[in-house]
């Protein structure tokens, strides 16, 4: 009876699952085309953001990995916390991101060669798993706030390598990219 319970409990947040993982990615794709100046707003190009959103990428995988050894040693409070702040570690991120380039022109990759295909297969790999990572968070996350630990613990085994690698590649992304910022 409780388990039925649980997943009704989950069932009242699926419509907001589903509007979050597609309002996001669209917002920030029609964001990430919107210049500010086009519209008359007058700021500098927020060019100090990119090493701050990728150093924030960077805790985020920190404070994943720490989250899971706290479960593994069965502490649920420590766990359930830090997942919390890897939320709002990426909340954060993707508002500078898109203030970022908001404000700034797009850096082109530079490299040439063989390093210009890895770059690109990381890139690549970031954004379509950055976009599918969405309704794994949002779901692993309601399993819990709900208390079906079971089927929180069964998709968290999911979303935790596509989380890390997320926040790992976006890390790597901006290393590969830094040199070229103008």
């Amino acid at each position: 009876m409780e388990a039925q319970e649980n997943i009704e409990n989950e069932k009242k947040y699926n419509k907001w699952i589903v509007a979050l993982s597609i309002i996001i990615p669209v917002a920030v794709a029609a964001l990430f085309g919107i210049k500010l100046k086009d519209f008359g707003v007058d700021i500098e190009p927020l060019t100090f953001l990119p090493p701050i959103y990728a150093t924030i990428n960077g805790l985020t995988a920190i404070v994943l990995i720490i989250s899971v050894n706290a479960i593994k040693k069965g502490n649920r409070k420590l766990h359930e916390k830090l997942n919390k702040f890897a939320i709002a570690l990426s909340v954060s991120f993707l508002l500078m991101y898109i203030a970022y380039h908001m404000t700034s022109n797009s850096t082109t990759f530079g490299g040439e060669g063989i390093i210009k295909y890895v770059y690109y297969f990381i890139l690549i790999t970031h954004i379509i798993l950055s976009i599918a990572v969405i309704p794994f968070v949002l779901i692993t996350y309601v399993r819990a706030i709900s208390n079906n630990f079971l089927r929180h613990k069964k998709i968290a085994r999911i979303t935790y390598p596509l989380w890390l690698y997320v926040a790992i590649t976006g890390v790597i992304v901006y290393l590969m990219i830094a040199p070229y910022y103008a």
